[in-house]
């Protein structure tokens, strides 16, 4: 069974399926996190409230009919769970925790994927031009969402964010 078929499964409430899904993508998961957060109770609470909504609402799951996957849809819940948790901590004032500046697995892999041309643009980007494209082009997340994640203002998001598609047009042109 592949993921989507795991978490269709799941909706009609099949405990076994859920488990393999878990197993399948809290790995994962838990490492795309902790790039994103230091912090590895927020990670740990981020990951329970997330497949607890997995469980909630698989039923929700569109999938293919929409062009999307489990894994892209796992990780849209992770991503909206994570800026929670960080709008609870700007609430609370506590200070939120750097995360780690090392190339993730991830963001080379995605780098080689996309092409020479792609790739070697992205990696030529600022590392804070960079994560504001991540954030919004790939994760999908809404200027609000990203100025939250970065800890950064709304007006830098969208600066960083057209500086970046500047960037990226002028290395591909």
């Amino acid at each position: 069974m592949n993921e989507e078929q795991l978490v269709r499964a799941v909706a009609r409430g099949d405990r076994a399926a859920f488990e393999e899904l878990y197993r399948r993508t809290s790995p994962w998961l838990a490492v795309r996190l902790r790039r994103r957060c230091a912090d590895e109770q927020v990670v740990a609470e981020v990951m329970q409230e997330t497949y607890l909504a997995v469980w909630r609402a698989a039923g929700s799951f569109a999938g293919a009919a929409v062009d999307g996957t489990a894994v892209g849809w796992l990780w849209t819940i992770a991503a909206r769970r994570l800026v929670d948790a960080f709008r609870r901590r700007a609430h609370q004032a506590l200070p939120l925790p750097a995360a780690g500046t090392a190339p993730a697995a991830e963001d080379e892999a995605l780098a080689g994927a996309l092409g020479d041309d792609v790739g070697g643009a992205l990696r030529d980007l600022a590392p804070e031009l960079r994560q504001v494209l991540q954030a919004m082009v790939l994760d999908g997340l809404t200027v609000r969402e990203t100025a939250v994640l970065l800890g950064v203002p709304e007006g830098t998001v969208k600066t960083r964010a057209r500086r970046a598609r500047i960037a990226m047009r002028e290395a591909l042109s």
